[in-house]
């Protein structure tokens, strides 16, 4: 069963750390079976605290998912995510 992950981003601190994050993780790609679906494009919420932006990725199961979340390449990207911005992120599975 398809698993989703999705980043909310609420809040950009750091710029820099940002561009660092995105120059990092495609690298992270490599090797898992990731399938982008949204990636900061435009968006309009409809209810709740509103966000910055958002990323949804997919992956063919939540252990896909997890692999690469859960991956040395992307836990050493992560941190200059968490220096760059507040997020909500969860993995989801689908129908």
């Amino acid at each position: 069963m398809a698993a989703y992950i999705v980043f909310m981003r609420e809040e950009m601190r750091d710029t820099a750390e940002f561009a660092r994050y995105m120059e990092a993780v495609p690298a992270t790609l490599d090797g898992h079976p990731v399938k982008p679906l949204a990636l900061y494009g435009s968006l309009q919420m409809l209810e709740g605290k509103p966000i910055e932006g958002a990323v949804i990725v997919e992956f063919p199961d939540m252990t896909s998912a997890m692999a690469w979340y859960n991956s040395p390449g992307y836990q050493a990207a992560v941190q200059h995510r968490f220096k760059a911005g507040s997020y909500r992120v969860f993995v989801t599975e689908g129908l």
